[in-house]
C-alpha cells in the first residue's frame, strides 16, 4: 500500500515539474488565404492525456483571432485511441490540426500588413494521468510568423511582367498591328457604345489567350495528383538539366532571331485562318482579332512569355497565373485603348528602322537573360562550366556590345543608317555603360547585391580580391561533414548530424531550405545574411544545416527513400523535399526554421523578406 501511494506522490511530483506532452507547432500553407495549424504532440510514457471535447479534463487549443488571422473549420485530432477503464484515452502520438484564414496585406478587414514581424499565437492546455492520479493542467504556448504574402519576391516578378508586357509594343512584330486594330473597330462599331464594348471584349480576350493555357495546365496538374504533383512539375521544370538547356538554346535562338539572322514564326494556315475569322462580325470576329494578334506577335512575345513563367516558377502555386495574368493585362492595355479611343493613333510614331534598333536591343537581352537557365542546370548538377567570373565575364561582353551598338558602332542586318544619336539613345548608352561598370568589380569579388539573385553564387568564384578562395566545396547531400555556404560559413546537409552537432555544442540549429536554382534565396544570402550582426549569430549561436531541394546528386542505394505512395526518391533534392513538406510543412524556399537539439521546432518557417531587423527578431526567438 505504502509502494502504490508513493508512486502516486512520484507521478503527481513528475507532472508538477516536467511536460508531459512534447509539442512541435507548424503552419503549413494549403493555397491562396488558407493554412493549416498543425501541433504535433507525444506523451510521456506511462502517462495519457483525454482528447479534446472531455469536460473539464479534455486537451484544449487556443488561438488568438488578431486582425488578419482567423479559425476556419473545426478541431482535427489524430491519434490511437487507447482504453482505460472504459475512457477514450491517447496515449503515444497526439496531432492537432486546426484550419486558418490568413488574410492577405491590403484585403479586406485586413487593412495592415502581414509582416514577418506579426505572429500566430496560442496554446495547447491538457491535463496528463498516470493511473487513477491526474496533475493540473499544464500549457504549451506557441507564437510562428505570418508569412510575408506580399512578398517583394512575387510583386517584383508582377511589376517586371507588367514593363515586359507594355515594351511588348514597341516590338517589329506588334507594333504594325496597331492601325490593323484601329481599322477593325472603326468599321465594326455601329455606335460609341458598340465600339466600346468591343474595345473592352477585345483587351479581355487577349488577357485570356495568355493566361487561361497556363492555369488549365496547372488545374489538371493539381486535379491529378494535388498540390505535391503541381509543385514537383514546377520543380522539375526550375531545375532539371533537360528543360533547362532546351530555354537556353531557345533564347539563343531567339537572340539570333532578333539579330536578323533568321525569322521566327508560327505556321502560316494558324495566322491565316485567324485573321479570316476576324472578318466575322460581333464578338466572334474581336476574339480571332485577338487571336491573330498573339499569333503574330509570337515571335517578339514568346521570349518574353517564357521568361515570365519560368522565373515564377519559383513562387508558390498561384505565382505562375499571376504573373501571366499580369503580364498580358499590361500587354493588352495600350490595344484597349486605342480601341477604345481610336483617334489617339493620330499621336503613336510612325513605323520604321527605330522597331528594329528595339528589336535587337531585346535580341542582347535575351542573351543574358538565356544564361540564367545554363546557369541552374550547372549549378544544380555541379558541372562547374559557368561559375561566378564566367558569368560575369561573359555579361560584360554582352552589355559592353549592347552600348557599342547603341553608339551606332555596329550595325546588324536590317538596321537603317544611324546619321546621328538620339538624345534617348545617348541616355540609353550610358545607362548600358555604367552597368558594365558596375559590373566589372564582380570580377574580384565585389557581392553586386543588386544581381544576387541571377549570379552564381560567391563560393563557385575562384579569386576574390585579398584573399584566395579554396575550391569551392558544393552541396552533396550525403552525410560526410560540414559544406561550404555564404560568407565563409559552413554547414550540416543531414539532419541528424547537425541536431547530434548542435546538441555537443549546445547551439540551436538553423535549418536552410534553399535551392541552388532559388533566385530570392541568393538575394536573402547577399543582402541579409551579409549583415554582420545577422553573420555573428548565425555563426556563434546556431550549426547550420542546409537542405537543398533541388540538387541532382544520386544517393547510394541505402540512402533511397520510399514514400508512403510507394515512389522512391533516389536523389538529394527530392528527399530533401520530401523531408521539409512531411516535418516543417513547406514546399517552397527560401525558408528558415530554428530547431532546438532534439528537433523540436523553436521558430518558423520564416520565408523571403529582405528586413535585416526582422530576420534578426528571428533569429532571437
Amino acid at each position: 500500500m505504502l509502494s502504490h501511494l508513493l508512486t502516486a506522490l512520484l507521478s503527481i511530483v513528475l507532472l508538477q515539474t516536467n511536460p508531459t506532452v512534447s509539442w512541435n507547432a507548424v503552419l503549413k500553407h494549403l493555397e491562396g488565404e488558407n493554412y493549416e495549424l498543425i501541433l504535433s504532440g507525444k506523451v510521456a510514457p506511462d502517462y495519457y492525456v483525454h482528447p479534446a471535447g472531455v469536460k473539464y479534463s479534455g486537451t484544449e487549443l487556443k488561438v488568438e483571432e488578431t486582425e488578419g488571422v482567423e479559425l476556419k473549420g473545426e478541431l482535427r485530432e489524430e491519434f490511437t485511441p487507447s482504453d482505460y477503464k472504459g475512457e477514450v484515452v491517447v496515449e503515444g502520438e497526439y496531432v492537432l490540426r486546426q484550419g486558418l484564414r490568413i488574410k492577405s496585406a491590403g484585403s479586406a478587414g485586413n487593412p495592415a500588413n502581414n509582416s514577418p514581424g506579426s505572429y500566430v499565437s496560442g496554446s495547447v492546455s491538457w491535463s496528463a494521468c498516470s493511473g487513477d492520479e491526474c496533475g493540473r493542467r499544464e500549457d504549451y504556448d506557441f507564437s510562428l510568423p505570418l508569412p510575408s504574402k506580399a512578398s517583394g519576391g512575387l510583386w517584383g516578378l508582377i511589376l517586371e511582367a507588367i514593363l515586359w508586357g507594355l515594351l511588348m509594343l514597341l516590338t517589329p512584330c506588334v507594333f504594325p498591328m496597331v492601325p490593323m486594330t484601329v481599322s477593325f473597330f472603326l468599321k465594326q462599331s455601329s455606335s460609341p457604345a458598340r465600339g466600346r464594348f468591343n474595345a473592352l471584349a477585345y483587351g479581355l480576350f487577349i488577357v485570356l489567350l495568355y493566361t487561361l493555357p497556363i492555369c488549365i495546365i496547372i488545374g489538371i496538374t493539381r486535379l491529378a495528383g494535388g498540390a505535391a504533383v503541381t509543385a514537383d512539375i514546377f520543380n522539375w521544370l526550375s531545375t532539371h538539366w533537360l528543360p533547362n538547356i532546351i530555354f537556353f538554346v531557345i533564347f539563343m535562338l531567339f537572340a539570333a532571331s532578333f539579330f536578323g539572322a533568321f525569322e521566327l514564326t508560327l505556321p502560316s494556315k494558324w495566322t491565316t485562318k485567324a485573321d479570316q475569322g476576324s472578318n466575322k462580325g460581333g464578338l466572334a470576329g474581336v476574339f480571332f482579332l485577338a487571336l491573330t494578334l498573339v499569333l503574330v506577335s509570337f515571335s517578339c512575345t514568346g521570349p518574353i512569355v517564357g521568361t515570365v513563367l519560368i522565373k515564377s516558377t519559383q513562387g508558390e502555386f498561384w505565382a505562375p497565373m499571376v504573373t501571366m495574368l499580369a503580364f498580358s493585362t499590361a500587354f493588352a492595355l495600350p490595344f484597349a485603348l486605342l480601341a477604345f479611343f481610336p483617334s489617339m493613333l493620330d499621336r503613336l510614331p510612325r513605323s520604321g528602322g527605330w522597331l528594329n534598333s528595339v528589336k535587337v536591343v531585346l535580341g542582347f537581352v535575351e542573351l543574358a537573360l538565356g544564361l540564367k537557365f545554363l546557369s541552374v542546370a550547372d549549378q544544380t548538377y555541379h558541372w562547374h562550366l559557368l561559375d561566378r567570373e564566367v558569368y560575369l565575364a561573359i555579361w560584360i561582353v554582352i552589355f559592353t556590345l549592347l552600348g557599342l551598338y547603341l553608339l551606332g558602332k555596329l550595325r546588324f542586318k536590317y538596321d537603317s543608317p544611324l546619321e546621328y544619336i538620339s538624345l534617348g539613345r545617348l541616355a540609353l548608352a550610358i545607362a548600358d555603360f555604367a552597368f558594365v561598370v558596375y559590373l566589372i568589380p564582380g570580377m574580384w569579388g565585389a557581392p553586386l547585391k543588386a544581381l544576387s539573385g541571377y549570379l552564381p553564387p560567391m563560393e563557385t568564384q575562384d579569386f576574390v580580391l585579398g584573399r584566395y578562395a579554396e575550391p569551392s566545396v558544393q552541396p552533396s547531400g550525403l552525410p560526410s561533414g560540414t559544406i561550404s555556404l555564404p560568407h565563409s560559413l559552413s554547414g550540416y546537409t543531414s539532419l541528424d548530424e547537425a541536431l547530434e552537432e548542435a546538441a555537443l555544442q549546445g547551439k540551436k540549429v538553423f535549418v536552410d531550405i534553399s535551392g541552388h536554382g532559388c533566385v530570392n534565396c541568393r538575394e536573402m544570402e547577399a543582402r541579409v545574411w551579409s549583415d554582420p550582426e545577422v553573420l555573428e549569430r548565425l555563426r556563434e549561436d546556431f550549426v547550420i544545416l542546409a537542405l537543398y531541394v533541388d540538387d541532382k546528386t544520386r544517393l547510394p542505394e541505402s540512402q533511397w527513400i520510399t514514400t508512403s505512395s510507394g515512389k522512391v526518391l533516389k536523389y538529394v533534392g527530392r528527399v530533401n523535399s520530401q523531408l521539409v513538406y512531411e516535418r516543417f510543412g513547406v514546399n517552397s524556399q527560401p525558408n528558415y526554421l530554428i530547431l532546438d537539439p532534439e528537433g523540436n521546432i523553436l521558430a518558423g518557417p520564416y520565408s523571403y523578406n529582405l528586413s535585416v531587423s526582422d530576420f534578426l527578431n528571428f533569429l532571437k526567438l
